[in-house]
């Protein structure tokens, strides 16, 4: 086994957390890894990993040739390509919302494959976000701020939380002027997180909280949409989610002096200067067509109630 093999090794061993995963995701025996790293240890001179029951972690020293070795094995594969001139090839993960990455993740998704024949891409849709290193996963499409100072985030729009209703149910039960008045109206909030059912309001979210009593609850963007459409009552989506009914006149945007600060839009990845050439690229090709989409950036005027 070739040295640059044994920092391969060595990385993905790391990034699976387990010696049996890197052994499965690099088509390997157990065996063959564990020799790797033993190797490995033997040459640097020093422990590089810590073995518990449940996982392992780099010590000091091994956080400190992995940081190195990452870059060596970026610069590698750089060369490489650029060698040999050839398409991009190869499998990229990446992870986005669920309704977003439908309505447009997927869509750059296959734009990109019909210029790239020789890639392959797999998509994580899901609304939790997925740890990129435990899932195996080379950048994900995010909505909200970056909490993770270990990861880098670009922006590419912005979307905000906004009220909207039918204009029958508003018809039916009138317009609230104040948020305080939505406790007596009939509302429709999502459950994809424990929290207490109430909606805060203001720029930092530290202003007005009314508490709700909703009359529908669903995990699922697209049933609140068809609850809203068909008058059932007020709910807050996101402005992307509502756009193409506030423009087509099927709902109406409510308080809006009311609004929390708009959320990012953000692709967020590892690193970027060791980033593999194509996942650069498609972190360059999603950043460009993303940015130019309407849907996410501030709702028009004509938008508002």
């Amino acid at each position: 086994m070739d040295r640059l093999d044994e920092m391969a090794i060595f990385v993905a061993v790391l990034q699976y957390g387990s010696l049996a995963e890197a052994a499965r995701k690099l088509h390997r025996s157990p065996p063959a890894i564990t020799r790797a790293i033993a190797s490995l240890e033997h040459r640097f001179g020093a422990r590089l990993v810590e073995r518990t029951t449940r996982s392992l972690a780099p010590t000091e020293a091994g956080a400190r040739l992995a940081e190195k070795a990452r870059v060596l094995l970026s610069q590698y594969q750089d060369a490489v390509e650029d060698a040999t001139e050839t398409q991009l090839s190869g499998l990229l993960r990446l992870t986005a919302p669920v309704q977003f990455g439908r309505k447009h993740v997927a869509p750059l998704v296959m734009a990109f494959l019909a210029q790239n024949p020789d890639m392959q891409i797999e998509m994580m849709l899901n609304d939790r976000n997925l740890d990129l290193i435990d899932e195996g996963l080379d950048l994900a499409v995010r909505i909200g701020h970056q909490v993770d100072s270990g990861k880098v985030a670009r922006k590419v729009a912005q979307v905000t939380r906004v009220l909207v209703a039918s204009p029958d149910y508003l018809a039916e039960y009138g317009v609230p002027q104040h948020p305080s008045e939505l406790a007596r109206h009939q509302t429709i909030m999502g459950t994809l997180r424990a929290q207490i059912s109430e909606w805060r309001f203001g720029p930092h979210e530290d202003g007005l909280r009314v508490r709700l009593s909703p009359r529908l609850l669903s995990n699922d963007v697209e049933s609140q949409l068809l609850a809203v459409r068909s008058g059932q009552g007020i709910a807050r989506l996101l402005s992307y989610q509502v756009m193409d009914d506030l423009q087509a006149g099927n709902m109406v945007r409510l308080l809006t002096e009311f609004e929390p600060l708009p959320l990012p839009v953000q692709l967020v990845a590892q690193q970027v200067q060791q980033m593999p050439r194509k996942v650069r690229t498609f972190w360059d090709f999603a950043f460009e067509r993303l940015s130019a989409l309407p849907q996410l950036h501030s709702l028009t005027p004509s938008s508002k109630q």
